[in-house]
């Protein structure tokens, strides 16, 4: 039973969109109705009670006076009283008076009723020998009746006497199940217009859900260039729309991290094939019998076997750059860092070492990565100038920033370069000579920059040398210090 009252429910988003809407406007219309129609029944019922009272307060008001208002005459007997004040008063719909004399009936108004209750005995038996007033139902064929009985004498008369003033409840309370009729119909030919429009907004709206699902599934480890592209909700600033957008923004992303790692794959393999093939080449043409080859040919590979080691080492630094435990920021004097990196690069070459500023602040910083960095660019420096070149170092706190920088007196770079030069495998066509790197030593120093909130750039034009910049944010910086020149040993 549970299985199948599982398979029953719906399983499309739009269709649960549309069971809610049903639901929902058809329990709303169910208690609009429900609370309509009990109302009205308690507004029909204290009508006929206080209408009960009032007939009766008349009947005693008649009796009482004990004259016959039509004629100014004293009544009679009994007989003569119950017939002038039931004929007196004129019966509503579904209203009746009746009088009794000594138990049995007497008499009863002439508006038509839905059964004639002085031939019930049952009612006569009930109301027809009352000595104090009483207000009550009785069930009779035509349904509740309702009903005020109240006795009724008359001096020098011994013979009892009653006036009834009844209503039939179940006809009177007809119009209001007319009206929860009514409303039923109405509400239920609402709730299908409801449901149908429900039906086809949910669709709408979920038109962009299957658009997404459609293009997810084209997209393959192969092809991720498809985008969701729905232009009723291009623009539109809602949720839907800002899941297209957001979903989009994902997707390039994806893509342009899965091109990248192609690229970067391919250039890894690229300059890792490239020692392999001089390894096997020179292998193949060895001479086992020359000592003076074989010694030539060990210290090649050992040259190119220290290279991979070299690339290996870079790429599995550049792996880690997007770890937390990448860098370790401590309270760093920037002044003797400054200082410690520009003593270890005057070893690098034979150049023309100055140390233009050093920023005597106090900051968060890996000072080991920084120190690598900073060799890095200063290494870079000496691949693209001459001896006694002049090559420039210092550091420096502006508007909260700590600025490093490595400047030289090169040929320059190209701005078409400028950007291209920070990617992995990337070389500049100006230098000196040949590096022997695999061009990831500014994609390492584009990482520490970053791994610390900061950037890399650099300032160049062709012939006039080129200035590498990192910058790096202070949150919490020291009021700035007056940075103090260095001059070079």
């Amino acid at each position: 039973m549970r299985t199948r009252l599982l398979a029953l429910r719906p399983t499309s988003a739009r269709s649960r969109i549309f069971s809610w809407v049903l639901l929902l406007v058809l329990a709303s219309l169910a208690a609009v109705t429900v609370t309509t129609w009990l109302l009205m029944i308690r507004a029909t019922d204290n009508r006929m009670r206080e209408s009960l009272r009032t007939e009766i307060a008349e009947f005693t008001t008649l009796t009482d006076a004990g004259v016959d208002p039509g004629t100014g005459a004293p009544f009679d007997d009994i007989d003569d009283v119950l017939r002038v004040v039931i004929t007196y008063n004129l019966a509503r719909p579904n209203e009746k008076f009746l009088g009794y004399v000594d138990g049995a009936f007497a008499v009863q108004s002439r508006q038509q009723a839905p059964v004639r209750l002085s031939d019930d005995t049952g009612f006569t038996a009930e109301v027809g020998s009352v000595t104090a007033p009483v207000e009550g139902s009785y069930s009779s064929a035509a349904g509740e009746v309702v009903y005020l009985a109240v006795p009724v004498s008359l001096a020098g008369d011994p013979v009892p006497g009653v006036v009834v003033a009844a209503y039939f409840a179940d006809q009177e309370r007809a119009s209001a199940d007319e009206t929860a009729t009514l409303m039923l119909v109405v509400g239920g030919v609402t709730s299908v217009l409801a449901a149908v429009g429900a039906w086809f907004v949910a669709g709408r709206i979920m038109s962009p859900i299957r658009q997404i699902t459609a293009t997810a599934r084209t997209i393959t480890e192969t092809d991720l260039s498809g985008r969701i592209t729905d232009a009723r909700t291009a623009g539109r600033g809602d949720d839907i729309g800002d899941l297209i957008d957001t979903l989009n923004s994902m997707l390039d992303r994806i893509e342009s991290g899965a091109a990248s790692q192609r690229r970067f794959l391919d250039d890894a393999g690229h300059e890792l094939r490239t020692p392999i093939t001089i390894v096997r080449g020179h292998l193949d043409v060895l001479d086992h019998g020359d000592p003076a080859d074989v010694r030539d040919t060990v210290a090649l590979v050992d040259d190119e076997l220290d290279r991979m080691n070299r690339l290996v080492a870079d790429l599995l630094l550049l792996t880690r750059a997007d770890q937390t435990s990448f860098v370790t920021p401590v309270d760093t004097d920037v002044d003797a860092l400054t200082r410690s990196v520009f003593d270890k690069v005057t070893t690098l070459a034979d150049r023309e070492w100055v140390l233009e500023a050093s920023a005597t602040v106090h900051a968060p910083l890996d000072a080991q990565r920084l120190t690598q960095a900073l060799l890095a660019l200063a290494d870079n420096a000496t691949h693209h100038t001459m001896p006694g070149s002049r090559v420039g170092i210092g550091s420096q706190l502006s508007d909260g920033d700590i600025r490093f920088w490595v400047t030289d007196s090169g040929p320059g770079i190209e701005r078409d370069e400028q950007e291209r030069i920070f990617e992995r495998f990337a070389r500049g066509r100006n230098g000196t000579r040949r590096t022997e790197g695999a061009g990831l030593g500014l994609s390492i120093v584009t990482a520490i920059a970053q791994a610390h909130r900061g950037r890399v750039s650099v300032g160049s034009a062709p012939g006039h040398g080129a200035t590498f910049t990192i910058t790096i944010p202070l949150t919490d910086s020291p009021p700035p210090q007056k940075d103090r020149p260095w001059p070079a040993s």
